[in-house]
């Protein structure tokens, strides 16, 4: 017949066989609500992970779509330049330049006409 007296090593069960609640129990690590805890932690940390490393992808595919922005206005800056030194290489566009800024060759005579109707 199992007693229902608690001894200091031992459980306390009731006359069904169950164990009571008691001074034997209260010391006791629920193990499975610890690694429950565990695991909820390791998955926050996780989570953190790929949500931070998410946000420098994205900040990142950011960065290069502005970057490829200033590479366009650069590429075209640069053609422009080259038609431009292309064309003041030629011989015709520095005249042309000379003569709108008001040059003249050596044994030319400049006329000015004035009193002209506007347009």
């Amino acid at each position: 017949m199992p007693s229902s007296v608690a001894t200091p090593g031992s459980r306390a069960r009731d006359s069904r066989g169950v164990r009571r609640a008691g001074p034997a129990r209260a010391g006791r690590i629920r193990w499975d609500r610890v690694a429950r805890l565990a695991l909820l932690g390791v998955m926050a940390v996780l989570l953190y992970l790929y949500i931070s490393a998410g946000a420098a992808i994205l900040s990142t595919w950011r960065a290069a779509g502005s970057d490829r922005a200033q590479v366009r206005a650069l590429t075209d800056q640069y053609d422009s330049l080259r038609a431009q030194r292309a064309a003041l290489g030629r011989s015709n566009t520095v005249i042309e330049e000379a003569r709108r800024l008001g040059m003249l060759r050596p044994g030319e005579q400049a006329f000015v006409v004035t009193g002209l109707p506007d347009n």
